[in-house]
């Protein structure tokens, strides 16, 4: 009898009208402990303290990558008499300013025009051509940090060769972040459209514009933060498109605005070093500033890959 009740007692329960309680819905997820638990990536002054050790320290093996680039580039992009002529702008900028203010004024202003300058090239098949190169140099310098950074001794031959396994992967990888770049292109056609054709022109109107256009920018720079990463997961071997973007995502999450902030300092730092370089040379010896700002030029994709790549090692080594 008391194995009868046992059995009964479910059914008393239902009989007397309890239920189960729903489980509540929420709108967000709770974060996992274990990404609760990463540890705290470093500032990006030690980032680029690191980066800098890491160039310099093989200087020998990435001065000749960045040194073969220089020539390629200047073979099949800028042409021995491209770029601009440094010495002719520092003259007029001498007729028109005066003074040692007016004289730093025409120099960052011909430091702005060489910046701007840097990425026109003539006609569509030297466009081509630049950007052949940058793939194919950066799949040298990843591959190359990533064996230095294990311990490997290798020669400048070894990171073209081997570099080059991935390549289909990472031209993937890139057509996806040309895709996730689209909204910020069209925010800032939108902006210069609306603003030079006079279509917003009292001052609601153009505050409008620009949250929206500021609006797309941000979706690019938060869609681009995690596939910059997979660029240089697509490098690994065996690594396909798929499996890079989605590591990538689980790298970044729950970290997606410190790690935007310090790809954002990489930019404003290194126009500030160009400027800080290359300004005295402007103003003493512009015949031989457009000279030393091309080889900084060929020399800052080194710098950047190995920032990034230094990020990239802190995002992974937990």
């Amino acid at each position: 009898m008391a194995t009868k009740a046992k059995v009964n007692a479910p059914d008393n329960d239902a009989a007397k009208g309890r239920s189960i309680k729903a489980p509540k819905r929420r709108f967000w997820k709770r974060q996992d402990k274990r990404f609760r638990a990463r540890r705290k990536l470093p500032n990006v002054f030690r980032l680029s303290a690191q980066a800098t050790r890491l160039v310099f320290r093989h200087w020998k093996l990435i001065g000749g990558i960045v040194l073969l680039y220089g020539v390629l580039n200047l073979i099949l992009v800028r042409g021995i008499n491209g770029g601009l002529d440094v010495g002719s702008l520092k003259s007029q900028a001498d007729t028109l300013f005066h003074g040692l203010s007016g004289k730093i004024n025409a120099g960052f202003q011909i430091f702005g025009l060489l910046v701007s300058h840097s990425n026109n090239v003539a006609n569509n098949q030297t466009s081509a051509y630049q950007t052949i190169l940058l793939v194919i140099i950066s799949l040298a310098l990843i591959w190359a940090y990533r064996q230095v950074l294990a311990g490997q001794v290798i020669r400048i031959r070894d990171a073209f060769y081997n570099g080059m396994q991935q390549l289909i992967p990472v031209i993937l990888v890139l057509l996806v972040v040309f895709l996730q770049l689209i909204p910020m292109l069209l925010g800032l056609w939108l902006y210069a459209a609306l603003t030079s054709y006079n279509i917003a022109t009292t001052g609601l109107e153009q505050l409008g514009t620009g949250i929206v256009s500021l609006a797309l920018v941000s979706v690019s720079i938060y869609l681009v933060c995690s596939s910059i990463f997979a660029l240089y997961i697509a490098t690994l071997p065996g690594m396909t498109p798929m499996q890079a973007l989605g590591t990538a995502q689980e790298l970044v999450r729950y970290r997606r605005w410190p790690l935007i902030r310090k790809l954002l300092y990489l930019p404003l730092a290194l126009l500030i070093v160009g400027a800080v370089i290359m300004l005295p040379l402007i103003l003493t010896i512009p015949v031989l500033a457009q000279w030393v700002f091309f080889f900084l030029n060929m020399f800052v994709v080194a710098i950047i890959h190995a920032y990034m790549y230094t990020l990239y090692r802190e995002l992974i080594d937990e």
